[in-house]
């Protein structure tokens, strides 16, 4: 039997990167995932299917809106719209990315296999599937993503009470949609659906929409979601729901009063558990927590000798590119590099509505809780030259710093282009910088990044 130096359960974004990353560092590397195409829920049911429906959805509302018009440009008759054709374009997109990922191992001699793995202990990892058998290596990485969390009250049927996947794909746009959860799936998701014609209502426990975001912010989103046709009911508990005749009703409380919302499709998006049911881990002596993740230190280590976890199956945000930079950093580790550890703090975390919301650092609110003297600074994209001339004049950038020190603490951005700019915000986070760094960098004119800048300046 064939042992390899790390061998890797999971192909999604963390579990691929760790893979790639490990075999250009010279180690033998298996890569075990039990989807027929590589990229994990990510790619293939989250992420980029839900960005390539954004991107078809918001460009059929513009021109449907008037937007192309507005700017001199002439559509005759009324804009149609092809469901089909926009799957189609969609899961192009998916295919293509997965295929390179596959090319990238192939040529970086990444053993690939499918199957549900499983550690039998003694550093193996027993494959159920298309390639069956076991497999030994010196290192093994969890890396098995989340699964959708179901509420009691509302059981998936996959056809009227459905998840994030089967949104994705509805074959023809629901006449009305309930959406259980006002975070960044339900939000994105409600967003396709309602462009397309959908009325969509969209229920949250909490008292606001995006609640990793502060009040302010999630406000603001949400009074441009409510124009797109967006309703919502805060602070609302999901109690029940009748599935009968195609349709459903979803039953909630309010304020002590009791609610009833008729839909074709009720969306459950009320967070992902760890993946890690049913993998052996328990029984090779790896510690999983009270909410199923596995219990690692600052490196990324359990308890056991060569048995590592990253990604969504272990604390921290449940985001791809908070699972690429811990992917990496085992990699590393693995072949007796040193690496930083992930500053959850300094992950951007974002929603690709219209406007987009983004965030990285603290927020005024957790800044405040933690004991820093704040300091807030905000600047509207109505005052910038870019954003107007290219209509997108709704939103504002926020910065959070130490009233005391001046540093950095946090950014929030909502508008046009924020899951980009708020990268700007990341890097001077990550060498500790100051507000007054972002102000006096210069940056292009005329650019939507100058809002940052004018937040900064702000402070």
């Amino acid at each position: 039997m064939t042992q390899y130096d790390i061998l890797v359960l999971g192909g999604g974004p963390g579990g691929y990167t760790c893979a790639l990353r490990a075999a250009r560092l010279g180690l033998s590397v298996a890569l075990v995932d039990e989807r027929g195409a590589l990229g994990g829920t990510c790619l293939n049911i989250g992420c980029i299917p839900s960005k390539a429906l954004l991107h078809s959805s918001e460009l059929f509302a513009e021109i449907r809106g008037g937007a192309a018009a507005a700017s001199g440009i002439g559509i005759p008759g009324s804009p149609t719209m092809d469901l089909a054709a926009m799957h189609a374009r969609k899961d192009a997109v998916v295919a293509k990315l997965s295929g390179g990922i596959a090319l990238l191992c192939k040529q970086g001699k990444v053993s690939v296999l499918q199957g549900r793995g499983k550690l039998v202990g003694g550093g193996k990892i027993a494959v159920e599937g298309r390639d069956a058998g076991e497999i030994a290596a010196k290192n093994i990485v969890i890396a098995t993503g989340s699964l959708p969390v179901e509420l009691p009250s509302l059981r998936f049927d996959g056809k009227t009470v459905v998840t994030s996947t089967e949104a994705l794909a509805f074959p023809e746009v629901p006449k009305k949609l309930a959406i259980v959860g006002a975070g960044a799936i339900g939000l994105e998701l409600g967003s396709v659906w309602a462009r397309l014609g959908s009325a969509v209502t969209v229920v949250e426990f909490l008292p606001q929409i995006a609640p990793t975001f502060d009040a302010d912010v999630a406000k603001y989103a949400q009074r441009f979601l409510a124009k797109q046709g967006l309703a919502f009911h805060l602070e609302t508990k999901v109690t029940g729901a009748e599935v009968k005749d195609g349709g459903a009703v979803l039953a909630a409380e309010k304020a002590g009063q009791a609610l009833l919302m008729e839909a074709d499709k009720i969306l459950v998006a009320v967070g992902r558990k760890p993946n890690t049911a049913n993998l052996g881990l328990t029984e090779a002596g790896v510690e999983l927590d009270a909410k199923g993740r596995v219990a690692v230190d600052a490196e990324l280590r359990t308890k056991v000798p060569g048995i590592w976890a990253i990604g969504d199956a272990v604390a921290g945000p449940m985001l791809a590119h908070k699972a690429e930079a811990e992917g990496r950093a085992v990699a590393e580790r693995v072949a007796g590099h040193y690496a930083l550890p992930v500053n959850f703090d300094n992950v951007p975390g974002v929603v690709y509505t219209s406007p987009e919301m983004a965030s990285v650092g603290l927020t005024e609110r957790t800044a405040k809780e933690r004991g820093f003297d704040v300091k807030v600074g905000k600047a509207y994209y109505a005052a910038n030259g870019r954003a107007l001339a290219s209509d997108a004049a709704d939103g504002f950038a926020k910065v959070v710093s130490d009233a005391k020190t001046g540093k950095l603490l946090g950014v929030q951005i909502v508008g046009a282009s924020a899951s980009e700019t708020i990268a700007e915000a990341a890097a001077h986070l990550e060498y500790g910088g100051s507000a007054e760094d972002i102000a006096l960098t210069v940056h292009a004119h005329p650019t939507l990044s100058e809002v940052l800048k004018a937040a900064a300046e702000n402070v």
